[in-house]
């Protein structure tokens, strides 16, 4: 038997096997997964029994729709090659599928679920899309008809439009590229609204708008961004991070244009409503206007000076009425006492008369020459009459008839 090297032993191995193993096609779990700086990625496929080492170098590996996953289940297409210098032999995979799922879907899984955890899908974040644009950006491709689609929608509803197009590659290995550029560039130029969008496809027709590269533009622009792609039933990354999503791109310019003929409609409304507004304003303040012009005339010194006439003129004739009435009162009385003046007057003397002739019959009555003189005189003292009862002992007084006076001094009182 020939001896062999060892090198000589790997290299027919190496022959052996690359020569008999040129395409395989196998199923298994990944594991221990390494993504080199050289966009190499280095891992493990096993079962449950045994395993094997894997390589995928960068050429192939940039072209993975999806991100390899610790236990994935997946089915590798690639080839046997041989590691002479260590006697190891891997598998050179040329793809990598996703077992029992696709892997665009697998993909897009991902990223949707990796963008949701960065906040990307956040309502709170989504900016608010002008009622009336002037100018807005559609970023599609010049020649596709969904362009068309979006210009007639356009002209039908809302001719007062600025309409810039960016044409830009819709599908292809290119494309996100092409459309993030396009979103960076027309962010800047300061319009309305950027709408991006195609017409209809299969998911790898419409895969562009599901790369990561599109989706950080839409959320970095600052220019609110409408997501217009393919049919009603497609949903596409862009759709979840814009700030609306279009069913389709002419559903996507319906919502954000408004209809002329319906703005007619409610212009009309609104000039209906206000005209109706104003008046009832008016006449609401005209009837405001007319109280206050009340309280200011009652409250005016021309007012106040009015009514102090007025109250001055009643006292006028308040006391004029009070002065007539009791001048007509007094003359009545004056009247009744000149009337009875006379009759009071001749009482008056009459009732002198009688008095006089009283106190004359009275004096003469008790006139001493008209009384009895015989035995009586009046006892005076002092030049008044006393009665005899008061004298005393050595008074003086005087004893006086109608002829004779007597002076006497009291000796003895019995």
């Amino acid at each position: 038997m020939h001896t062999l090297t060892v090198s000589s032993l790997n290299e027919q191995i190496q022959s052996l096997l690359e020569s008999s193993f040129t395409r395989v096609l196998v199923e298994g779990e990944l594991s221990r997964i390494t993504f080199h700086n050289s966009g190499h990625i280095y891992f493990t496929l096993k079962d449950a029994s045994s395993a094997v080492s894997c390589v995928m170098f960068r050429g192939n590996a940039s072209r993975l729709k999806f991100r390899l996953e610790e236990g994935m289940k997946v089915i590798l297409d690639g080839a046997i090659s041989v590691y002479k210098p260590r006697g190891s032999y891997q598998i050179n995979c040329f793809s990598i599928e996703p077992s029992g799922q696709g892997a665009l879907a697998l993909a897009y899984e991902q990223l949707k679920e990796k963008l949701l955890a960065k906040g990307y899908f956040d309502d709170a974040r989504k900016k608010q899309i002008p009622k009336f644009p002037k100018r807005i950006a559609l970023i599609t491709s010049a020649t596709g008809a969904a362009l068309q689609d979006m210009l007639r929608v356009a002209n039908t509803r809302y001719k007062n439009l600025e309409i810039d197009i960016y044409d830009v590659l819709v599908q292809g290995e290119s494309a996100s590229l092409s459309i993030a550029k396009a979103i960076k560039k027309a962010d800047i130029n300061g319009y309305d609204i950027l709408v991006v969008g195609r017409g209809g496809g299969s998911i790898e027709d419409l895969w562009a708008f599901n790369e990561e590269i599109v989706a950080d533009a839409i959320f970095e622009a600052i220019t609110p961004v409408v997501s217009a792609v393919g049919h009603e039933i497609d949903w596409v990354i862009s759709d979840f991070v814009a700030d609306l999503r279009g069913a389709t791109p002419s559903a996507g310019m319906q919502m954000i244009l408004p209809d002329t003929n319906e703005l007619y409609q409610y212009i009309d409304s609104i000039s209906s409503s206000m005209t109706q507004a104003i008046s009832q304003t008016l006449q609401t303040k005209s009837q405001e206007l007319k109280h206050l012009q009340n309280l200011i005339t009652q409250n005016s010194v021309e007012r106040k000076i009015s009514l102090k006439k007025d109250e001055i003129e009643r006292l006028k004739k308040s006391y004029e009425q009070t002065i007539d009435f009791k001048l007509g009162g007094f003359s009545r009385e004056l009247q009744e006492i000149k009337n009875k003046f006379p009759q009071t007057i001749d009482m008056s003397i009459k009732n002198a008369k009688n008095i006089l002739q009283n106190t004359k019959e009275i004096l003469e009555a008790n006139n001493p020459k008209y009384k009895v003189k015989k035995g009586f005189a009046q006892i005076s003292k002092d030049d008044k009459v006393i009665d005899i009862k008061s004298l005393k002992v050595n008074d003086d007084f005087s004893l006086m008839s109608d002829e004779v006076v007597v002076k006497a001094k009291v000796t003895k009182v019995v």
